[in-house]
């Protein structure tokens, strides 16, 4: 080999030698490296911090099931089964008590299909209609408001806070149930189903449910939530009866800032939107202390002292006026939930007075006559009418009135207005917060 080469670099000489770094040392792929210690959970603060987190998850739990609807509920459903009862073919020669209970939440006797519903406390309860057997009961932690009926089930409206605002359906022979909601319903409501729609009835604000799922197709009058102002015609006003029929709703309302009288006002239950009213008619009627009997397709009949006063339903205008034996004291106030105590048969309508039962054309809404001393408006059995009184029940013809029988019945001192009812064989009488069996 020759010697090292040299070059010149600033006049100075460097030797380009050939130096070895030091060697590195080749890595072996079988042995990996070490792995770090896994995490051990046995300390102290490990145990702590998992005792607060499953301390957390079943605090939230109970707090939770405490505050849920399922804890406060009582659904206790029967057979969907049921066995209709036959009805009576001849007037019975007496009735008895059969069965009896509590019921102060039914304004009227609530009866379907061989069911009767009675409603006490926060309970609903169906009953066997022969016996009085209990086939199911709902219940909530939230008193009764009221309890009807619509479409084949049954509507059960309970309280809560400061309105009656809980809405459920159920079913009549199980008690399974159906479609509910959240309104605002006031205190001491009463439902009317129209047909297709139920509307709550209230002194200051109403409101309609449709049939299919309970939406609310419309609200009328103050409001709790005013989502667009001015669409409502008059929010001063307060509300003494209301009655309906397929397709309307008529009301007397009070307005005394504007109106000199009370005011006939007829909706329809389903306008295009539900807080816009759409008024089919509206009228001041010259009468005070005036009361909403009934209303049909193209009549509406309302009650003022000594007369019937009879207006278009289209037009609010006057039809007819027909004296009446009726006092200013027996219309003074308004009636409970703002209804008024009437029975509908296929012959006519049955109004109660507070004294007397007066019976009403279907077709135009006259008076046809009159049955004195009367405990309410009563029920058609076998074709007649029956109507309670001081001693039992009276039979009374419904074409014209005449007595054609009387049934003997004791109530045990109540002497108190009857609102009435049959299921086959069963003849129902609401005698205050106490519905009553009789065969």
């Amino acid at each position: 080999m020759g010697q090292p080469e040299q070059a010149e670099s600033n006049g100075q000489v460097v030797l380009d030698e050939d130096v070895l770094a030091e060697p590195i040392e080749p890595q072996d792929d079988d042995d990996p490296a070490e792995p770090p210690p896994a995490r051990s959970w046995r300390t102290k603060g490990d145990f702590i911090g998992l005792t607060l987190v499953v301390v957390g998850v079943l605090v939230a739990s109970l707090v939770v099931w405490l505050t849920s609807d399922a804890r406060n509920t009582t659904s206790q459903t029967g057979p969907s089964q049921i066995t209709p009862l036959q009805p009576l073919t001849t007037l019975p020669p007496s009735l008895s008590e059969i069965w009896r209970a509590p019921s102060s939440a039914t304004p009227v006797p609530v009866n379907l299909d061989s069911i009767v519903v009675t409603g006490d406390g926060g309970e609903v309860v169906g009953h066997d209609a022969l016996t009085g057997d209990v086939r199911w009961r709902y219940a909530r932690d939230w008193p009764l408001c009221t309890v009807s009926t619509a479409w084949g089930r049954v509507f059960a409206v309970h309280r809560k806070d400061t309105n009656c605002s809980e809405v459920t359906t159920l079913d009549t022979a199980s008690g399974k149930r159906g479609p509910q909601r959240n309104g605002d319903a006031e205190l001491g409501t009463r439902l009317l189903n129209e047909g297709s729609h139920v509307l709550t009835t209230g002194e200051t604000f109403a409101e309609v449910y449709r049939r299919d799922d309970l939406v609310r197709s419309m609200e009328y009058g103050q409001l709790r939530a005013i989502v667009n102002p001015n669409k409502q015609p008059r929010t001063n006003c307060t509300y003494g009866s209301f009655a309906v029929t397929g397709g309307k709703i008529a009301l007397i309302e009070r307005c005394p800032t504007q109106d000199p009288s009370d005011r006939l006002t007829v909706l329809k239950p389903n306008p295009e939107k539900s807080d816009e009213p759409q008024v089919i008619s509206t009228a001041v009627i010259g009468e005070k202390n005036a009361r909403v009997i009934a209303v049909t397709a193209n009549r509406v009949a309302v009650a003022a002292p000594g007369r019937i006063v009879v207006f278009d339903s289209e037009t609010g205008g006057l039809v007819a006026n027909y004296p009446v034996d009726v006092t200013a004291e027996e219309l003074a106030g308004d009636p409970p939930g703002r209804v008024v105590s009437t029975f509908t048969s296929t012959a006519n309508i049955y109004w109660f007075t507070g004294s007397k039962t007066v019976a009403l054309s279907l077709s135009d809404l006259n008076p046809l006559w009159t049955a004195n001393n009367t405990l309410g408006p009563g029920t058609t059995l076998v074709g007649r009418l029956l109507v309670p009184v001081a001693d039992g029940l009276k039979v009374l013809d419904q074409v014209t009135g005449a007595e054609a029988a009387s049934i003997q019945i004791n109530r045990n001192g109540y002497t108190g207005p009857i609102e009435m009812a049959t299921e086959g064989p069963i003849v129902l009488e609401q005698r205050g917060g106490t519905l009553v069996a009789l065969r």
